[in-house]
């Protein structure tokens, strides 16, 4: 490694000091530590300011992982999370990944006014509220709270949730196929509760998604609402022009 004190006119250090941490990731694996800030800093001939500021910048990006009191290392790549009508099961799998699901917590009860309306049911009517855990190789990648009428599948035993997507419950059972759905996606940060639950630190960056589920003959299935870890997604779309 070189030192960058004499870059002038080569573009700025904190461009070229990138680019040298860059190259040094590719010799690299997931979980390796690098070096020091400070070791870094001499190594690379510039100040713990300007190194900080590029280390922050891969942090966001989510090249590295800070470690409070222990280092940084190189972070698992973020997965490309495609908009499209897929199950989470079924993203892992094409993946390559082995998914699977811990759940967390599940109910039976009246579906209310506010919920009944997006189920476009009855408020007395009764169904599922199942929180899971869902896990790509045995890391938790996103919490998601379902709500599903529960005349859809009446016998649902919560086990079923850990070894099955829903959407292939549906299918299975009920010969119900998922046509089309109507979601919503901000940024937000972790509670204390979801950081728990996701292994991150309190008020890490997330993905809120909350989507309205159709089967292929027009009754609603499912509302649900998810939290995904921001440092291991990143959002994928295809643009196309609008028809004229």
């Amino acid at each position: 490694m070189t030192g960058l004190a004499n870059t002038n006119g080569r573009g700025s250090k904190q461009a070229l000091v990138r680019d040298e941490i860059l190259g040094m990731l590719d010799d690299l694996k997931v979980g390796d530590a690098l070096p020091s800030e400070r070791r870094l800093a001499t190594d690379l001939g510039v100040s713990r300011p300007t190194l900080r500021a590029v280390i922050d910048e891969l942090v966001r990006e989510g090249l590295l992982l800070r470690r409070h009191g222990s280092g940084t290392y190189v972070a698992e790549p973020k997965i490309a999370l495609p908009l499209t009508m897929t199950s989470f099961s079924e993203d892992m799998t094409r993946r390559g990944m082995r998914p699977g699901s811990r759940v967390v917590d599940f109910q039976c009860m009246a579906a209310g006014a506010k919920l009944g309306q997006r189920l476009q049911i009855s408020p007395v009517d009764e169904v599922w509220v199942i929180t899971r855990l869902r896990l790509a190789d045995d890391e938790t990648m996103a919490i998601e709270w379902l709500h599903a009428p529960r005349r859809l599948l009446g016998d649902l035993r919560r086990e079923e949730l850990s070894d099955h997507s829903y959407y292939e419950l549906l299918r299975v059972r009920r010969d119900i196929t998922i046509a089309s759905g109507v979601q919503t996606i901000e940024p937000t940060v972790t509670s204390p509760e979801e950081a728990e639950l996701l292994g991150v630190p309190v008020h890490s960056p997330a993905f809120l998604f909350e989507r309205t589920t159709t089967s292929d003959g027009g009754e609603v299935v499912e509302f649900v609402r998810s939290v995904y870890r921001g440092d291991r997604y990143r959002l994928v779309t295809e643009l196309r022009p609008a028809l004229r």
